[in-house]
């Protein structure tokens, strides 16, 4: 079994997961070998994040983070989801027996320390459809999918992505919320200010806008960004876990490509919204739970720094 000092190795990267408004809502049991993951309910932004569905969603992110970091230290993850009926907040149990690491395990362990959330416009190439599918197809081991929406559809993507934009602008509740959560600098939480981009209403796809943003765009050229819906059959708690499992698994293979990504899901903290997406991009067939910007920064664009995590003495019983 691997030892807790293992243990707290792999989630030193696990917590490396993107979150809803970098919340990092999650809480960790260690014992040796075997490793818990639970909901901190208690980090749920409401306002934005009403059914805490993004909060789940981060967790299974999370999840997944930690399966790629076991892989590159030896060890295969078995992932049993919602363990006790009776405690919700309870996510996964993870055990783990010997494997040796792949050359993939250990370039996938590696993109969690390369993964960024890069806002900014992309400027660059065309993703070629190769990747868009390479990356796509990470979703389904996850029960989840990844619908590509093409061009002649962004309009519909946009609509809702909008009126979303223009109701939380007027939101006072949001917008506390919000500063709360963003525009911060040297915290261990919430979205800083450096890598935040200043809104773009000439977009037609428009990003969520953070406080006090400080990030400089790289172009002023258009955004050639593609967009991936992540998506599943079912609209449970579990199906939102996988949904951040299959998210994770995107990212990464995404940043292992070269490419670059960012999360976004404004619009699906409001249910009528979010069933506009579900009618016109997924066409009823499946439920929504966060979106995926995929684009190429140029070499010559500026890093960006890293987000802060908070220290594993924090959320590890």
């Amino acid at each position: 079994m691997p030892s807790i000092a293992t243990c707290r190795d792999a989630l030193e990267l696990a917590v490396r997961a993107p979150s809803v408004h970098n919340t990092q809502p999650w809480r960790w049991r260690v014992q040796p070998g075997l490793v818990e993951l639970f909901a901190d309910f208690g980090r749920q932004v409401t306002a934005t994040d009403p059914k805490a569905r993004a909060l789940v969603v981060s967790c299974g992110a999370a999840l997944h983070h930690l399966e790629v970091a076991f892989a590159m230290l030896g060890w295969q993850a078995h992932i049993d989801r919602m363990p006790d009926p009776d405690r919700p907040d309870h996510l996964a149990t993870v055990r783990c027996t010997p494997r040796p690491p792949s050359d993939l395990d250990i370039r996938l362990a590696a993109a969690i320390h390369l993964r960024q959330s890069d806002r900014r416009r992309y400027p660059g190439r065309p993703v070629p459809a190769r990747e868009l599918r390479a990356v796509s197809r990470c979703a389904s081991r996850f029960g989840a999918a990844a619908r590509h929406v093409p061009e002649r559809m962004l309009p519909q993507l946009a609509a809702p992505m909008r009126r979303a934009a223009a109701r939380h602008a007027t939101d006072t509740r949001y917008l506390t919320e919000l500063a709360q959560w963003s525009g911060c600098h040297g915290g261990p939480t919430g979205v800083p200010a450096r890598n935040a981009p200043a809104a773009r209403s000439s977009d037609e796809l428009p990003v969520r806008v953070f406080a006090e943003a400080e990030l400089a765009e790289y172009t002023d050229e258009p955004d050639s960004a593609h967009w991936l819906v992540v998506c599943t059959p079912n609209d449970n708690q579990l199906s939102q876990l996988g949904a951040g499992q299959a998210t994770s698994a995107m990212l990464l293979q995404a940043t292992y490509l070269g490419l670059a990504t960012s999360l976004q899901s404004e619009p699906l903290g409001m249910f009528d919204l979010r069933e506009q997406i579900r009618t016109t991009v997924l066409q009823e067939c499946a439920y929504p739970h966060v979106m995926i910007r995929v684009g190429v920064m140029p070499p010559a664009a500026a890093p960006l720094e890293s987000t802060p995590r908070r220290p594993l003495g924090e959320i590890i019983d």
